[in-house]
């Protein structure tokens, strides 16, 4: 039963790059909703047949508090709809921490989740192109371009985020072909950014290929030559084929910022602020930041930060501010390369932050809980002690771990 639990451990990763693009609708919802519930019905039942677990660590208290300050909002929130809606999506989300800490054991069952979520950023990026290829033939006007079911915005973000994961999973392949495949990643999804027309996408995109050539510089400078000629290559050819809306928009990256009000993310914000004033300690209730700033009802926070001091309060973002530190620093304990490409995933995520409302996104939590179990692996390889860590039966997955390319 434990095999089966992390084989739909790998599956769940592997669809939560992509998952709005399938959506079954209620009650079921989207793929990785339902590979979520399933990989959840089963390990707890492995881990009792076991009749032991690995003791939860420091951070995994900490989101267990975090989530039931998020209940307590239910007694003073203003909008009680939402806050069940959002304590439901908040429990499906947190449980990754815990599946990948007691699933993951060795170095090598992390890549293979790694190799997962890779695969995961590979489909949805041929879906964006499939996206262009459809769209931009019936309706000529439309100048930003996603997978089906996908926010532009939010696919340059994760597509970004498969970056550092690419570099990582390559310098751990054992063929050539692997290498290129996952290296080959970066131009093509780097084109797919562009068709999103994302400017912040564009920005943080450039940013990670800076940072995955400094780590390729480090290891395979011939690599490096190759990597960036393809994403030159890729990227002129895609603008060659996209609208010319698609250009000027992302041209404007700087427009928002110069007119002052980063695309009305500013008037967001303050409103954000003044609902913040008026309970500065609790907050006004998880998932509460459209009624209570009182903005348009398909507008967000923009702003992982101000998101939860509005719904959550201080106590909520010293609770949130804890979780990253504690996995910021069981990041820097584990090897590298990991220890490079995690870092710089984690700040990927962290400047997405402020422009995006990540918090409630399962792409957050497996960071997460991919952060704390490469520390407690590095530590455990070096024959130390860690706050709690157990010591485990052997691992049931044996050579026949599921490896995606």
């Amino acid at each position: 039963m434990r095999r089966t639990g992390w084989i739909l451990l790998v599956l769940f990763v592997f669809s939560i790059p992509w998952e709005y693009s399938l959506d079954i609708g209620a009650p079921f919802g989207n793929v990785a909703r339902i590979l979520g519930v399933l990989s959840l019905l089963v390990a707890v039942p492995a881990v009792l047949q076991e009749g032991r677990f690995r003791r939860v660590s420091a951070l995994h208290w900490l989101t267990i508090a975090f989530y039931l300050w998020q209940c307590c909002t239910l007694f003073w929130t203003v909008a009680p709809t939402e806050t069940l809606f959002h304590l439901r999506a908040f429990a499906q989300e947190m449980m990754l921490v815990w599946l990948v800490w007691e699933f993951v054991d060795t170095v090598a069952d992390l890549q293979v989740l790694l190799r997962a979520w890779l695969a995961g950023s590979w489909l949805l990026m041929a879906l964006t192109i499939l996206g262009f290829i459809s769209s931009a033939r019936l309706t000529p006007e439309q100048v930003r371009f996603a997978a089906i079911g996908q926010d532009p915005n939010d696919v340059a973000r994760l597509l970004v985020f498969g970056f550092p994961i690419a570099v990582i999973t390559a310098e751990d392949a054992s063929k050539q072909v692997q290498r290129i495949l996952r290296l080959a990643y970066l131009p093509a999804s780097f084109a797919a950014i562009l068709l999103t027309a994302s400017r912040s996408g564009l920005l943080l995109g450039v940013a990670a290929l800076t940072g995955c050539g400094i780590a390729a510089f480090r290891w395979h400078s011939k690599a490096l030559m190759v990597a960036t000629a393809s994403v030159v290559l890729a990227a002129a050819g895609i603008l060659g084929l996209a609208p010319t809306g698609t250009l000027y928009r992302l041209g404007t990256a700087t427009e928002a910022r110069e007119y002052g009000d980063l695309n009305q993310r500013v008037n967001i914000w303050s409103a954000g602020l003044r609902a913040f004033e008026s309970a500065p300690m609790i907050g006004h209730g998880a998932g509460s930041f459209v009624s209570a700033s009182k903005v348009a009802p398909e507008d967000t926070a923009h702003n992982t930060t101000l998101s939860t001091l509005v719904e959550g309060g201080l106590c909520g973002l010293s609770l949130s501010v804890a979780i990253i530190v504690l996995a910021v620093r069981a990041i820097l304990k584990s090897e590298a390369p990991l220890r490079f490409g995690l870092s710089l995933l984690m700040l990927l995520w962290v400047v997405s932050s402020l422009t995006g409302t990540l918090w409630e996104n399962r792409t957050t939590w497996l960071l997460i809980g991919v952060a704390a179990a490469s520390g407690r692996i590095a530590q455990v390889s070096e024959g130390t002690a860690i706050d709690g860590d157990q010591s485990r039966v052997p691992s049931c997955k044996g050579s026949g771990s599921p490896a995606l390319v």
